[in-house]
């Protein structure tokens, strides 16, 4: 498919916390092989702290992120996309940028867990949570034979990952049911 990293973007609606730990997970167990990045479509201008702090005790870095718009990909100067990613029902609902290069994409909808209500305990119970759902469907994507897999097939691999454990009803629906 491409002869550099692939470049992944992961979209949500407020870029503060499931798309910040999926660009998190990704940046580091794909390091060389993709290029991760997250955006939202209404940003709300800050990131999670409860999001940070689940990726570094898991060891994952936690600096250089920051809350943003999808905007920022769509302009002339902005790297092209190989994938795509919803990450949250509310924006693989939404009507999207036309992403220049045809990304592949899939919705991998998970619970926010910024929606939480409860302790500070429970509240990041919910971030591990969403934390573990998202590395195991980037470890998926980590194993795809990118080489070997056309369009229609690597497609296919991409929504089937997108209903592992933990995924919202939607992500489960067949593509062609949903608005995104």
């Amino acid at each position: 498919m491409a002869d550099r990293p692939y470049n992944v973007l992961f979209l949500c609606t407020g870029n503060t916390a499931r798309s910040i730990l999926a660009e998190g997970i990704l940046r580091k167990d794909g390091a060389g092989r993709f290029n991760a990045f997250s955006a939202g479509s209404q940003p709300k201008g800050t990131v999670n702290p409860l999001a940070l702090k689940v990726l570094g005790s898991f060891d994952y870095p936690t600096d250089g992120y920051r809350s943003k718009s999808w905007d920022e990909f769509t302009g002339p100067n902005a790297p092209v996309m190989d994938f795509i990613f919803t990450v949250c029902d509310s924006a693989a609902g939404e009507a999207c940028p036309i992403w220049p290069g045809h990304p592949a994409s899939a919705h991998w909808g998970i619970e926010d867990p910024a929606a939480v209500v409860g302790t500070d305990i429970e509240r990041e119970r919910a971030f591990v949570q969403a934390f573990k759902f998202l590395k195991n469907r980037i470890s998926a994507l980590l194993a795809l034979p990118m080489a070997s897999l056309d369009g229609i097939a690597l497609t296919h691999q991409l929504r089937e990952i997108g209903r592992l454990e933990g995924a919202t009803s939607s992500a489960v629906l067949p593509f062609d049911r949903r608005s995104a």
